[in-house]
């Protein structure tokens, strides 16, 4: 077999066309990206604190409705944040330890002897504290307030 130099000159040129990505392309990809995560990832967590405020109030409804039960059973709130404190039922979300919680949830009013009624604040904690609502309470009445102005937060 012999080849002649159009058939050997033929086979080592480089077809017209390259396939694949130029340099400015895949540029303007990463940026496309990079701008879709810095507006995604805010919103993210935003959405995420959104979820943990409202375990935080859940926890607080969940403690409200133990106490009116102990309430009505007793007549006095006397003896139910005692025995809440011993059952470790103080903190947000209760699977996670006290100094990881994403709300710490405390008690204010008379003392535990003579109580008639309460305020339960849910503080929050760590990351969670820079949520527009930091603190949500309520008292014996159902009556609901926030730390913020927002009126969403609940």
């Amino acid at each position: 077999m012999t080849r002649n130099a159009a058939s050997v000159s033929r086979h080592r040129t480089l077809p017209r066309r390259v396939r694949g990505f130029t340099l400015i392309e895949l540029m303007v990809a990463v940026t496309i990206v990079g701008i879709l995560a810095a507006i995604a990832y805010p919103a993210y967590n935003d959405s995420v604190r959104k979820s943990r405020r409202a375990q935080a109030k859940v926890d607080l409804a969940e403690l409200t409705q133990l106490a009116e039960r102990w309430y009505t059973a007793n007549n006095s709130y006397a003896g139910f944040f005692t025995k809440v404190k011993a059952d470790n039922m103080d903190y947000s979300p209760r699977t996670k330890p006290r100094d990881q919680a994403f709300y710490v949830i405390t008690r204010d009013g008379a003392a535990d002897t003579a109580a008639s009624t309460f305020t339960l604040t849910a503080t929050a904690q760590g990351d969670q504290a820079k949520d527009a609502c930091k603190n949500l309470s309520i008292d014996a009445t159902g009556k609901r307030t926030t730390s913020s102005s927002r009126t969403d937060c609940w």
